[in-house]
């Protein structure tokens, strides 16, 4: 595990003031061109959703980087994938909460019919900062009437307690800032 943490880790780059002044960007993007530490990423996921959440029946990925990991986590858990957007971009009957990142204002949605209720939902995306968008994931996902078990990022930003504005639903992350 300690392996896989420091292959994922080396990838990962800083760029300050990205996208506006004041915010160092984490750019999880070395980690796809290195097929070690995406299979790292997806590994070290898999055992942890196995070990600790046999029940999920389906992964909810955020829009844009949750669509890099979710499916191939899914695909290994053998269960379905659903995405959360950005307003706008999906077709058909959709549900939609607004919410507050560290540099804008934003509204997700997801389609009407992509989490049934009942269902046990893990969410998972790139980067936990101060949680807004991970949130707004929760809540859309319980405007359904399912069951959010946990959420599952690459990198988390400690110094900003994200994770506190997702209680209770827990955190799990491979990088820690």
């Amino acid at each position: 595990m300690a392996d896989k943490l420091e292959l994922i880790s080396k990838c990962i780059r800083t760029f300050p003031d990205f996208p506006t002044k004041g915010i160092p960007f984490k750019d999880i993007f070395p980690i796809l061109k290195d097929p070690k530490a995406v299979t790292a990423v997806t590994d070290l996921f898999e055992e942890h959703v196995r070990n600790t959440y046999p029940q999920v029946d389906l992964i909810v990925g955020l829009d844009a980087r949750g669509f890099l990991f979710g499916p191939l986590l899914a695909l290994r858990l053998g269960i379905g994938f659903a995405p959360i957007r950005k307003k706008g971009k999906l077709p058909g009957p959709t549900i939609s909460v607004a919410y507050s990142l560290e540099y804008a204002k934003a509204e997700a949605e997801m389609q009407e019919d992509a989490v049934s209720a009942g269902q046990k939902v893990l969410i998972i995306d790139d980067l936990l900062a101060t949680g807004g968008t991970l949130y707004a994931a929760i809540e859309l996902i319980k405007q359904q009437k399912a069951e959010v078990l946990g959420c599952l990022v690459v990198v988390e930003l400690k110094y900003l307690n994200g994770s506190d504005k997702l209680k209770p639903s827990p955190v799990f992350s491979l990088i820690h800032y």
